[in-house]
């Protein structure tokens, strides 16, 4: 089953809270919502279990993206040593919340090496990985495919970290590959590239197990400016619902666009028409 939601709480709902913002995707007919830790995560464990309860009672999957301020190859040590801390925080309060994965960008090359760069990496998501599975938190650890050319986050680097450290999966951004090359994302032979990868290095699991970001992009050479609305966008979203269809892939889908729900409600509808063929 593919689900459709939004990053953070809808913009139509009255209740500006993760739990008005929960209420608010039932009653729109969405089905998740990823919690917003991107400026820090400030949410203590009471707020975290009653997200839980309530999530649970509406039936709403909960994902996280953890904060922004994360790189794991910088040259100072302390910030490598905050970046840690802050995943383990996403993960913990998530886990509390019911959350099923966690998100997050990892890393800067800093002029150094991509080969480099992925080792410090592997480093330490695998330190982190080894903390959470030491204080029995199974949520999954999905490291963001990135829009900058800048930032670490190719699908390969995120496909054969997943494939080296335990626990750690995916997140695919469909509007950062887009960004990333350029415009890519026109055409459903792109998509199916995409998908076929995923599936040739992490075998069916993944497509059954999907975290997937969209939205529009705008985007220069040196990738990612700013997020847009699907429809002011240069992306095929009706052929990336489509080969989503042809490939049967299950998870969730959480629209980063400005509008959240109603892109998000607009790939749903796609989506429940080509299940209706």
């Amino acid at each position: 089953m593919l689900l459709f939601g939004t990053a953070g709480t809808p913009i139509t709902s009255p209740v500006r809270n993760s739990i008005g913002g929960i209420k608010r995707v039932r009653e729109l007919g969405l089905d998740a919502m990823e919690l917003e830790f991107v400026y820090g995560v400030k949410m203590g464990e009471a707020l975290a279990q009653k997200i839980n309860e309530v999530s649970k009672n509406e039936n709403v999957h909960l994902t996280a993206h953890g904060p922004y301020y994360i790189n794991l190859n910088s040259y100072r040590k302390e910030t490598v040593q905050a970046s840690i801390e802050r995943i383990l925080r996403t993960a913990r309060i998530a886990k509390k919340a019911g959350g099923k994965s966690i998100t997050f960008h990892p890393a800067y090359y800093g002029g150094m090496k991509p080969e480099l760069v992925y080792k410090n990496v592997k480093e330490h998501l695998s330190q982190i990985v080894r903390i959470l599975q030491d204080e029995g938190n199974n949520i999954w650890i999905r490291p963001e495919t990135t829009g900058k050319k800048s930032q670490f986050g190719t699908l390969n680097e995120i496909i054969k970290l997943s494939q080296e450290v335990e626990q750690i999966l995916p997140n695919v951004d469909f509007a950062h590959l887009n960004a990333r090359t350029n415009g890519m994302c026109r055409r459903y032979e792109h998509f199916e590239l995409t998908l076929n990868m995923l599936e040739e290095g992490l075998g069916r699991e993944i497509l059954d197990n999907m975290h997937i970001h969209i939205s529009g992009i705008e985007y220069s050479s040196k990738g990612e400016l700013r997020h847009t609305v699907l429809e002011e966008s240069d992306i095929n979203y009706v052929e990336l619902v489509k080969s989503w269809r042809d490939y049967r892939i299950k998870g969730v889908v959480i629209s980063e666009s400005p509008n959240i729900e109603f892109d998000a409600l607009l790939l749903k509808k796609i989506y429940l028409s080509y299940e209706r063929e």
